[in-house]
Formats: C-alpha cells, sequence, structure tokens
C-alpha cells in the first residue's frame, strides 16, 4: 500500500538520520545500554543536527516549521535500527508543546535558543510516587513567598524520563487547594531549573526496558522559583496538561507502530539465516502464517498511525481518537514482537539480538502516558457509555 503522509522532504530528512544512526549510534549503543543511558554529549549532536529545532520558531534559532511529520519519521528510523535516543523524545514530544502555547516573549527568548541547541535538555515532572494516573491526587506544593518573588517548592517524583541529564524541569505543582466541585483546580506549571539549591535527583530507576534512556526519582526541599518560571497562568496546570495529552499519545501510538514494523524486519532477516532441521527457519509454513500475520496487523496499524499524524498535523486529533489509536497500535506491537521474537527461538531472549531489547521496550507503551484501562474508560466516555 503507498503511504502519502510523507514526501520528499521527509524522506530527504529521512536519510539523513539513517546516515546519521549508523555513524553515531549502532556503534557505541551497547555501551549506552550497559551503562543505562546516553551521554550527555550525544544531545549536543541532535542539536547541531537540527532536530530540536524543526518546530521552534525561526527567530529562537529553530525551522520554524510546524509538523509532527519529521518526529514521526524519528520514530520509523530509530526503531529500524533497533535503537533510541535516551531522554531526547520528552524534550521535543512534552516539553516543548508547554514552551510554545504557555511561554511569554520574554520566556521564550530565555528558554528556545539554549532548547535548540540541547545546551538545555527539557522533561516533564507529573507523576508522583503513590498517584500513577492520578494527576488530581498530587502532593507537590508551590507556595508564592511574602514579597512574591518566587515560589518554594516542596515535594516529589517518580519515574521521570530525561529526569538524569535535564537542566530544566516542567513541574506540576498544587499552588491552590482543590474545590469541592473541581478536585483538579489548583496545579500549576513551573520550569524549574535543575541546578536550584534544594532540587535533588535521587534514583536512576533500573527499568525493565529503555535501558538507554535515563529515568530518576526527583525531589524539591524549600527550592526557590522565580515567579518569571511559572508557565501559564496558576491553578490552570491539569487543563494545560490535558491539551497536550493527545499530542503525547499520538507520539506512542506511532512509536508502537514503528516497533512492530521493525521487529517484522528483524524476524525475516533471522529466519532466513537461520536454519533448523537442514532448512532454514523461514521454509517452514508456520514461519510464513506468523510472519503474514503480523504484516497484516501492522498495515492497520500503519493507516492507524498515519490518520491520526494527519489529524494532529491539522491540530483536529480529539482525546477520543488519540486514545483509540494508542489502544490499537500498543496491542498490535505486544503480538507482534512477541510472535517475531518467538521466531527467534532461544536468541531471541539474548540482550544481543534487538529483538530482545525491543520486546523490553515495548512493554511501557502499554502503561505509561495513561494506561491501556485508562484509554478504554476515554474511549466509552466519547461513545456516550
Amino acid at each position: 500500500m503507498r503511504r502519502t503522509v510523507f514526501n520528499e522532504d521527509h524522506e530527504a530528512f529521512r536519510e539523513t538520520i539513517r546516515a546519521f544512526i549508523e555513524a553515531e549510534v549502532v556503534p557505541v549503543y551497547d555501551e549506552w545500554f550497559a551503562a543505562g543511558q546516553a551521554p550527555r554529549e550525544f544531545y549536543y549532536k541532535l542539536g547541531e543536527l537540527g532536530i530540536f529545532g524543526i518546530n521552534v520558531p525561526e527567530e529562537f534559532g529553530g525551522a520554524g516549521l510546524d509538523t509532527h511529520k519529521f518526529e514521526a519519521v524519528l520514530y520509523e528510523e530509530t526503531s529500524r535500527a533497533g535503537v533510541n535516543f535516551g531522554g531526547s523524545g520528552v524534550h521535543v514530544l512534552l516539553a516543548l508543546p508547554y514552551i510554545k502555547m504557555l511561554s511569554t516573549d520574554e520566556q521564550k527568548k530565555r528558554y528556545l535558543p539554549k532548547f535548540v541547541s540541547g545546551e538545555e535538555m527539557w522533561a516533564l515532572a507529573m507523576t508522583e510516587p503513590g498517584t500513577g494516573s492520578d494527576v488530581a491526587g498530587m502532593k507537590t506544593t508551590a507556595k508564592l513567598s511574602e514579597d512574591g518573588s518566587h515560589y518554594v517548592l516542596n515535594g516529589a517524583k517518580t519515574f521521570i524520563t530525561g529526569g538524569v541529564h535535564a537542566d530544566r524541569v516542567i513541574v506540576c505543582a498544587r499552588t491552590s487547594a482543590p474545590r469541592e466541585d473541581d478536585r483538579r483546580f489548583g496545579i500549576s506549571l513551573f520550569a524549574v531549573d535543575t541546578k536550584s539549591e534544594g532540587y535533588s535527583i535521587g534514583r536512576k530507576l533500573d527499568k525493565l526496558g529503555l535501558r538507554t534512556s535515563d529515568t530518576a526519582e526527583l525531589a524539591f526541599v524549600d527550592v526557590k522559583v522565580p515567579v518569571e518560571d511559572l508557565m501559564g497562568e496558576e491553578n490552570k496546570g491539569f487543563y494545560y496538561l490535558g491539551a497536550n495529552l493527545p499530542s503525547e499519545r499520538w507520539g506512542i501510538a506511532f512509536g508502537a507502530y514503528a516497533q512492530a514494523k521493525a521487529a517484522i524486519r528483524f524476524a525475516q532477516q533471522y529466519v532466513q539465516e537461520r536454519t533448523v532441521f537442514g532448512k532454514p527457519v523461514a521454509h517452514f509454513q508456520n514461519t510464513k502464517f506468523e510472519l503474514a500475520a503480523c504484516q497484516a496487523e501492522v498495515d492497520a496499524a500503519e493507516a492507524v498511525a498515519d490518520r491520526a499524524l494527519e489529524a494532529l498535523d491539522a491540530g483536529e486529533l480529539t482525546a477520543a481518537e488519540a486514545a483509540s489509536a494508542k489502544l490499537f497500535n500498543t496491542e498490535v506491537a505486544h503480538r507482534v514482537i512477541d510472535k517475531c521474537l518467538q521466531l527467534h527461538g532461544g536468541y531471541g531472549y539474548m540482550n544481543e539480538y534487538p529483538i530482545a531489547r525491543l520486546y523490553a521496550d515495548n512493554r511501557v507503551n502499554r502503561i505509561y502516558g495513561g494506561t491501556s484501562e485508562v484509554m478504554k474508560s476515554i474511549i466509552a466516555k466519547s461513545m456516550g457509555l
């Protein structure tokens, strides 16, 4: 089936990214995997390549485009190579929309040039120990000082991707108590400088997958956050978070499809090279049927991913559509990657094979950005149920 979602510019970008991955990432990826994170210097290379500035206005050093299609190419190419770019995905997919949507002109002048160059890496700190998907239940607080010059931040966050290398973190905190009729009221967003006194990084978390993406616990003890780093209006943070969730969920849906597509590629290569009972594994009917079924599922997932991408770029992707795309594509990826690992036999369980890493990396797709159960709730609500 012929895709229409990408044009010549996207394909030229694809060639550049593919060559970059082969030269700069693949030769050292095992070292990153063993270290549990990509090196900080790598993000400067991504900045030089222009990846961080695609959707940033030209006046701040970016390309001035308004599209997620280049991000989509990145998902496909990193998955194809069996690698990922550490915490940089959070920098662009999660943090940038908030900077663009909420920052004043003065804030954009301070934040965006360093964002584009990779001098300041950003992360998003929403989840807390014990709250999980219940964002409104957060306990972290930010209280305005008596002289009104700064907020005093206290609390803790967990599962913060990019949290080890981050230079600024968008922290969600309570500035007011929830209202009786609206427990979501009272949350605000702050662009917190990680060098601030009282800000500390706890454990770098030991994850099942996404080993090269640094994920950390964060703690705030009387951290002074200048009022100039409040993002948007006080007490409206929950609604800002809601506005950006569709794009986040599209990213997970597209990434899951890209992983499933890559899994088929890895399995095809393996079964043609591996010999069992004197024949290539690809010769057996079961192998052909399993991979054919996988291909049919990935074809469907690609159509879902592309449709959601077009809707996102047009500003029309609804919360229910994003939830549907995430639910469908992450479930497809789960089934396809599992079957492709099975076709590798015992070698599929070894981390030296990309299918094993892909299997572990993929599992979180049905958890973060809202669990599959939360996605079902959103879809059911849109159906009037």
